[in-house]
């Protein structure tokens, strides 16, 4: 009988593009729906699906067969007549990609003549070798929702989030005395309210991940959870705009001291300080006070940018209009 095409792409249901993490969502995905222990009534079905499935990743999420997959071509026949013929040597050997599933229930049939053909021997283990088989949890990402003054400040948080944990009545199998599990319909996870304390550096920024190390998604047979990654989501500030590092703070100032100079108190993060205006000072005149923005992941701090922008009065007495009128009339002399 000839050898039979596997379109592997097909049956994991992603595109040719797909990248590593597209290709082990949808086979995990498919893995789950598809184990023979979580379809009882049509387990011979199942058993078929799961080979398909578990063959298919075998390849492409492994760099060096899906290279080889890809470049079969139009030509596949051709190169099967003249492959090696190199066998499939241990049905019960790991899956590639660090993602496991136990095949003793699958028969001994192995993967196809296909796979056998063109990937057979290629990294798998001797005959009768056994290892503990698992799949590592997948790693979860969440909004960290702060305000500016929070990521200044930075420190330890402690946040509540919605997250993933193994089943405690199959333990994360999905079936309970090869019945499907009523507590996770066969998930093998249940959500539950996780609290966790969050170290946020100073200074973080918007759109910065923050990496929680194995607090992510369980894993399957004893392999280890994936990781967490919370997103800065950093809100506007009422005082301060964000430039990079530095700040910038608008700053009323009389005319006088405009005109005349003098100080003025302005905020910063670490609360108010004084400020010197040089005399003859323009509406909207930008004055930098060095390290006073916000923190640097290396060390130090940005800058802090203050424009000054003039308040008119809008209630002169006699006198004082009378001043500007002589103001006005010197001015025109000059």
């Amino acid at each position: 009988m000839p050898v039979q095409y596997k379109d592997y792409y097909k049956i994991l249901g992603v595109p040719k593009t797909a990248n590593a993490k597209e290709v082990k969502s949808a086979y995990r995905k498919l893995a789950r729906e598809w184990h023979p222990d979580v379809n009882p009534t049509r387990k011979k079905q199942a058993e078929e699906k799961f080979k398909d499935i578990s063959e298919a990743y075998e390849v492409i999420s492994d760099a060096e067969k899906r290279k080889t997959y890809d470049s079969l071509g139009s030509d596949w026949q051709q190169r099967a007549r003249t492959a090696p013929g190199a066998r499939y040597a241990a049905p019960n050997g790991p899956s590639a990609g660090g993602v496991h599933f136990d095949f003793d229930d699958l028969g001994d049939s192995g993967f196809s003549e296909f796979f056998q053909t063109f990937f057979g021997g290629l990294g798998r283990s001797a005959p009768g070798a056994r290892r503990t088989r698992g799949m590592r949890g997948s790693d979860v990402e969440s909004e960290l929702p702060l305000s500016l003054r929070d990521a200044y400040a930075g420190g330890v948080r402690s946040i509540s989030l919605q997250t993933e944990t193994v089943c405690p009545r199959c333990h994360g199998t999905g079936t309970v005395d090869n019945k499907l599990c009523h507590q996770c319909r066969g998930a093998g996870t249940i959500p539950t309210i996780k609290t966790l304390d969050v170290t946020i550096p100073a200074g973080v920024r918007d759109g910065q991940r923050i990496r929680l190390t194995s607090q992510g998604g369980p894993g399957v047979g004893g392999a280890p959870s994936g990781d967490l990654y919370l997103i800065a989501r950093i809100g506007a500030d009422p005082a301060f705009e964000r430039r990079g590092d530095d700040l910038d703070v608008d700053q009323p100032v009389s005319v006088y001291t405009l005109v005349l100079g003098g100080e003025v108190t302005v905020p910063t993060m670490a609360g108010r300080i004084d400020v010197k205006v040089p005399s003859a000072s323009q509406n909207g005149r930008v004055l930098r006070i060095p390290g006073k923005g916000m923190p640097k992941p290396g060390g130090g701090s940005g800058d802090l940018y203050v424009r000054l922008s003039a308040q008119v009065p809008t209630m002169l007495t006699e006198r004082e209009r009378e001043l500007f009128k002589e103001l006005a009339e010197l001015a025109k002399a000059r």
